[in-house]
């Protein structure tokens, strides 16, 4: 049953507040403004968390062991007061998702540091923005500083001394940087001493205290760089150093001491808790090897060398003893493993049938007993070394790529998450399956494909069948009804053709025909039948340069084949769902490339793009939904050191192009969305948060209502185009979902509308419906993820002047009390979204008030 009630409200604030942040080094955040008129649309976290998501960083509070710290890759600061039961995010306020490091000081255990910017020098690696430093327990932040040391993997508070602190800093991945190596302050962080620096491509990486003498610490540097189309990992700048009086004076160790000889890579260290002169180093080199130390780091000597010791070196590379005993030696690497002879021979502790793979933090409780992994799966907790595990599934940390929607009712989200497969998710549950009440939940979400997941297309004419992808442009097309998955990746148009795929490849359906599928190498791809046969209907429309083309020989020391540094490759096709035959093609060696005729013919468009530097990413073009000729392209320059955003726009396919203002968006761009109803409404992801614009990209304010984290990096947006709500699928902190964009384009199309005293907007489509059980009947207690579900009922949304909810507010004070109207519960009802406050809110048929309940009436919209 669908209703359009008139609402009579007895009883919008336009103050776009800035937000003034600092700008005094070229990573700190740009002045952005934030917006505080429409609150009322709050964005609701729908997980997926059963997947949960990369984990850079582990700390528990020395105080007590209940307190866990889980910084995640791309996904912010996690706190748990319950030794991992349940979870709070602490950090969402500040604009950086990336966590590389926390630490905990030893007497003070509520002053807590970060260091943004994780350490996984992976293609899809996070960024940061220095230093953070808590004195509350996280309750609230101070930036102090490094902001242009991007990626930061250690973090030692002095034990005695609260304002003593050491770090390492890796520095930026993507370019050269003077601000990195090892730091120490001494005034609490207020200022910083690079006490160890090599040169502007060579940064710290591991770092670690003698547990017997603050001032013995060994640290490695390491050289390395990443390109978009190539790893480099050693070099003459990696090193192991050691210094016995806090970093004023430095020894590096050389092959005499018992490193391997040659250059070195990444290096990985670790002290015995017990024996402190008992130490380890994970070294990187031509011949991997793990190294022990009995003399506090002095001299070295070769414990392992064999095959696979130190694999995919850049990535891992750690190394951790138990603190009761200096001969176990765990490693932390692709798979978890524990050695019991000093790391002679090593056990893998952690099955791939229980434990993701892809380690990258660790800690062990003083007993040696309870271990904790943060791994490219979430957090996992073992209480007997390993023995058995619990995973933590209630951390939303997925890391979406794309985000498509289908037309079910309620509909679902389809994306791709990064080294979790592809998944299928509803937008909003019907389900009741406890007495707590509804939410979207880990068992509602369904695989619809494996490896690391990028975009997922459902077929709107049978919507049982979709398409997944993964890495090295492998496509699936699955059938929900069957299970079954089928290969479907495309042909080369030769014999002696090899087709390129990016590592996060271009796929669309054609809006005309959705049976027709178009897919990217360095060729448009088409496919007339869901798949089953292909064409090419392009040249190549890369730059074809083939020195970017030697993904074989990527990795340095240790080669590293994976498809991640796939080049010259297409990343984002975009077909006019308004002119049939127009295609645009963005490619991640710059070119923008636009056909009119369905393939027939192309025109490579860049050069008339001004401002944006050669052979720049393009991460995604919107063909409009209004306009044929009408077209936006967004330009992601970071994988060169370039955090510019770049926005354009075209009206004329291409011929000219304006550039949207960007003067308060801040961070590099990934995506832009047009609103399918007002031209004028767009919608912007980057890096470091969500847009709006509500006249056409002319300014901009940032969205954090509902708790969506400011800095989440936001990577993929739709409109629903019949509910008319914004799904955002964000690469850390899993999809959202804001219902009813309505206010928005309202006042988009009409901007007027702000200087009304009261305004009621158009009350969008409700459907009535049973709560039933037709989902799992359990009581799930605190451990699981539970992601909030849409309000049941209409939504109603009105929008209050400043003056007025302040005479409100002045003449009647809001009350409190539960939901209006006393509705809602197990057994279903309804109620509004708001809080019951002054506004007297009366819905009628014609001339009968047939309810009356109480609503906000905050300035802004409600």
């Amino acid at each position: 049953m669908k209703s359009s009630p008139l609402l009579v409200l007895a009883l919008v604030l336009f103050a776009l507040v800035p937000e003034a942040l600092g700008a005094q080094e070229r990573r700190d955040p740009r002045p952005v403004t934030v917006d505080s008129v429409f609150h009322g649309l709050r964005a609701r976290a729908i997980g997926p968390a059963g997947t949960s998501g990369r984990i850079a960083a582990l700390a528990v509070a020395p105080n007590d062991h209940r307190v866990i710290y889980a910084g995640a890759a791309t996904g912010g600061l996690w706190r748990s007061a319950d030794a991992g039961l349940t979870w709070s995010p602490i950090m969402d306020d500040a604009p950086v998702n990336s966590i590389g490091a926390v630490a905990v000081t030893p007497t003070a255990p509520d002053i807590i540091w970060v260091g943004t910017g994780e350490a996984n020098a992976r293609n899809s690696m996070g960024v940061g923005r220095g230093v953070w430093k808590s004195i509350d327990g996280g309750e609230s932040w101070t930036h102090m500083g490094l902001a242009r040391t991007e990626h930061i993997e250690a973090i030692i508070p002095h034990p005695t001394d609260p304002d003593v602190v050491w770090l390492s800093a890796m520095g930026p991945a993507w370019s050269a940087g003077d601000q990195r190596g090892i730091f120490r302050t001494t005034d609490g962080g207020r200022t910083w001493d690079n006490i160890l620096y090599v040169d502007d491509t060579s940064g710290g990486f591991e770092l670690v205290m003698d547990p017997s003498n603050p001032l013995h610490l060994l640290a490695s540097t390491w050289q390395f760089r990443r390109e978009p189309w190539f790893m480099n990992s050693g070099g003459p700048g990696s090193g192991l150093w050691k210094t016995y009086d806090g970093g004023d004076t430095w020894t590096r160790l050389t092959e005499e001491d018992g490193l391997p000889p040659g250059d070195l890579g990444r290096i990985g260290l670790a002290f015995a808790t017990n024996e402190p002169d008992v130490a380890y180093a994970l070294v990187e080199a031509e011949r991997s090897a793990l190294l022990r130390s009995d003399d506090g780091g002095d001299s070295w000597r070769t414990v392992n060398s064999e095959p696979g010791v130190n694999e995919r070196a850049f990535y891992y590379s750690r190394v951790y003893v138990d603190p009761t005993n200096e001969n176990r030696v765990y490693r932390v690497s692709g798979d978890l493993a524990m050695s019991e002879d000093g790391g002679r021979s090593f056990s893998s502790i952690a099955s791939f049938q229980s434990v993701h793979v892809d380690h990258h933090a660790f800690w062990a409780a003083p007993d040696g007993r309870t271990i904790i992994t943060g791994n490219d799966g979430g957090v996992f907790i073992s209480a007997n070394r390993g023995g058995t595990w619990r995973f933590v599934e209630n951390l939303p940390l997925s890391q979406f790529y794309h985000l498509s929607v289908d037309n079910a009712t309620p509909f679902n989200v389809y994306g791709g998450l990064q080294d979790n497969g592809s998944w299928r998710g509803p937008s909003q549950v019907w389900e009741t399956p406890s007495f707590t009440g509804s939410h979207v939940q880990n068992w509602h979400w369904r695989t619809i494909g494996f490896g690391d997941g990028f975009a997922a297309l459902v077929d709107p004419s049978d919507p049982s069948l979709g398409y997944s992808m993964s890495q090295g442009g492998n496509l699936q097309r699955f059938d929900l009804e069957t299970g079954a998955w089928n290969n479907v990746r495309p042909t080369p148009p030769g014999e002696e053709v090899e087709l390129r795929f990016n590592w996060n490849a271009g796929i669309a359906l054609d809006p005309f025909d959705p049976e027709t599928v178009y897919y990217g190498s360095q060729f448009l791809h088409m496919s007339p039948d869901r798949g089953e046969t292909w064409q090419t209907i392009s040249p190549d429309l890369t730059t074809n340069d083939p020195e970017k083309q030697r993904q074989a020989e990527s990795g340095g020391l240790t080669i590293d084949v994976s498809g991640a540094e796939n080049h010259t490759t297409i990343l984002t096709i975009a077909p006019s769902s308004v002119e049939q035959g127009v295609i645009w093609v963005g490619t991640d060696d710059g070119n923008v490339q636009i056909t009119q005729t369905g393939g027939g013919d192309w025109e490579n468009v860049v050069s008339r793009i001004r401002g944006v530097p050669a052979n720049t990413w393009v991460p995604h073009i919107e063909a409009s939904k209004h306009h044929g000729g009408t077209a936006y392209v967004v330009f992601d320059g970071h994988r060169t050191g370039d955090w510019t955003p770049y926005v354009y726009k075209t009206e004329n396919h291409g011929r000219d192009w304006d550039r949207l203002s960007t003067d308060r968006v801040d961070g590099y761009v990934h995506v832009i969305e047009e609103d399918p109803v007002e031209p004028n409404l767009l919608y912007l992801g980057t890096e470091f948060g969500l847009y709006v614009s509500m006249d056409g990209g002319e300014n901009w304010s940032k969205f954090t209502h509902g708790g969506y984290p400011a800095g989440a990096p936001t990577r993929a947006l739709v409109v629903h185009p019949r509910d008319h709500d914004l799904a955002v699928g964000t690469h850390g902190r899993g999809a959202w979902i804001i219902d009813d964009v309505g206010p928005l384009r309202a006042v988009a199309a009409n901007p007027v509308l702000l200087d009304e005293d009261l305004h009621l907007f158009g009350v969008p489509e409700a459907v009535q419906h049973n709560r039933g059980l037709t989902g799992p009947y359990y009581f799930p207690g605190h451990g699981e993820f539970q992601g909030e579900n849409r309000p049941y009922g209409a939504l109603l949304s009105y929008l209050v002047s400043d003056s007025l909810a302040s005479a409100v507010e002045d003449a009647a004070p809001a009350t409190g009390g539960g939901p209006p109207g006393g509705f809602g519960g197990f057994f279903g009802g309804g109620a509004s979204s708001g809080e019951p406050g002054p506004a007297k809110i009366e819905i009628m048929h014609a001339d009968s008030v047939i309810r009356t309940f109480e609503g906000p009436a905050e300035a802004g919209v409600n």
